[in-house]
């Protein structure tokens, strides 16, 4: 790859923050957390070695008890996520890095026997996804969740704006809402989960109002350029079917948010080429754009065409703790083990080997 010029190692300015480059670590769960939802002992290592790409953007947290899908992961809520998180915002400013926490709310993507309460899942309607989930026992099913009453989602929002707080607290550059991959802000998009007769259902920008308010009450919280947005438009994984109008619930809703001043939109693209180039119109502030799967030879073309600002890769950061010096240097990636992406110990985690002063890093 040629570094002369190539506009993905150019700085990018995202809110409050001047990135060294544009490229973006995405959000990916790693259930290493305690069982009370404080980062594990090792999280500060795995992002600090990741801190040279311009912006990291941190595996989901929960915003409260409710908020938990998965076994073991983090949550930003409690005093003690606090000083966790805190750790590892420390050790990626202490390279150089930048970092946005980002807030998820599993919704009825849950079991009983992941949370803290033990209790059943939530969501904007009484209708199971149909999936399994795994579980300290093993793979079960998922049970059916307890729609939010409308005081119950407006509840939410406040766990989402607390939530915010709590992540500037333990020092992160800005949060980014999780609305997309079928969790509970998708949820509230897509009428085979949404069946509401309040104001958070029925039309489409019903069915936005959610993620709206999520992002307003964020923004007056602490401030819209450390505020941003994950989005999956046309993801239809666990039960999610956006319907007819699914399209243009995303014009509706990235036209509101861009009134807000967000720091970023970050899309993780399903293949609807129209509603991109759409929503890079609609949207007056960076993009951030997650092609999964990207081949090698494609990093840097979306920036280059202008269609994006900065472009997010998962596996390959996972995998490559020196991602940006493989990239300039055209060197080779190691690849990622599927393996250990989920729970356990170093292994798989931050024991990825770097690229070594004696490597010979043209070959």
């Amino acid at each position: 790859m040629e570094t002369l010029m190539n506009p993905l190692f150019t700085p990018a300015r995202i809110g409050r923050c001047m990135l060294p480059n544009r490229l973006v670590m995405a959000p990916m769960t790693r259930s290493r957390a305690a069982l009370d939802g404080t980062p594990g002992e090792l999280a500060a290592e795995y992002y600090a070695q990741r801190a040279d790409v311009g912006l990291i953007v941190t595996e989901g947290a929960q915003p409260s008890d409710d908020g938990q899908g998965y076994l073991t992961t983090p949550g930003i809520y409690t005093p003690a996520h606090v000083a966790g998180w805190r750790k590892i915002t420390s050790a990626v400013h202490d390279k150089g890095g930048h970092i946005f926490i980002q807030l998820m709310h599993a919704g009825r993507m849950s079991h009983p026997d992941n949370t803290p309460h033990h209790r059943q899942g939530v969501a904007p309607s009484a209708i199971a996804p149909g999936t399994g989930m795994f579980t300290a026992t093993g793979m079960q099913d998922i049970p059916k969740p307890r729609a939010l009453t409308t005081e119950e989602v407006r509840q939410t929002v406040v766990d989402f704006r607390h939530a915010a707080r709590s992540a500037i607290e333990a020092g992160a550059d800005g949060v980014e809402i999780h609305g997309a991959n079928a969790y509970l802000v998708q949820q509230f998009f897509a009428p085979s989960a949404n069946t509401r007769t309040d104001e958070y259902g029925g039309s489409m920008e019903n069915r936005a109002r959610f993620a709206i308010e999520v992002a307003t009450a964020i923004a007056e919280e602490i401030g819209a350029d450390r505020t941003a947005i994950r989005l999956s438009p046309g993801t239809t994984m666990w039960g999610i079917d956006e319907g007819a109008e699914g399209a243009d619930l995303y014009r509706h809703l990235v036209a509101e948010l861009d009134n807000l001043g967000l720091a970023y939109v970050h899309i993780m693209h399903q293949g609807n080429e129209p509603l991109l180039a759409d929503i890079r119109k609609l949207w007056h502030h960076p993009l951030i754009l997650n092609r999964p799967g990207r081949p090698r030879d494609q990093i840097g073309a979306d920036v280059t065409s202008g269609l994006a600002d900065l472009e997010a890769y998962g596996q390959m950061v996972l995998a490559n703790p020196d991602f940006v010096v493989r990239l300039k240097a055209n060197a080779a990636m190691n690849e990622a083990d599927h393996n250990t992406f989920f729970g356990g110990t170093a292994q798989g985690y931050i024991d990825y080997p770097v690229l070594s002063a004696r490597t010979d890093i043209s070959s």
